[in-house]
């Protein structure tokens, strides 16, 4: 399973890791988003030694995600140290979010 980012381990959790961090913004009430939860989960499991994947709920952490301009959900972002270097909105393959955190590896 993918971790809970909240507002409060944001900095933390994503800013402040010394691997790459993927974080899917989402909502409970997004059909797309719901299609695009299991496919991080599968990427969590996948990359748990190698990368940092979690899931921010939009609808409880809102300052996370208005700084980044995460207006259209699901929004994927992907960091390297402290910066946004990917984004993926909407539903994509699982390759999309894989080939994002390899080239970062």
């Amino acid at each position: 399973m993918a971790l809970e980012i909240t507002d409060a381990n944001f900095e933390e959790t994503v800013l402040k890791s010394d691997k790459p961090v993927l974080v899917d913004f989402w909502a409970a009430w997004c059909g797309p988003c719901r299609m695009v939860g299991p496919i991080i989960d599968e990427v969590s499991t996948e990359y748990t030694d190698k990368a940092v994947v979690g899931k921010l709920d939009v609808d409880a952490n809102q300052e996370f995600a208005a700084k980044y301009g995460v207006r259209n959900i699901p929004t994927v972002l992907v960091f390297q140290n402290g910066e946004v270097v990917g984004r993926q909105v909407g539903v994509a393959p699982k390759n999309a979010y894989t080939d994002a955190l390899d080239a970062l590896l």
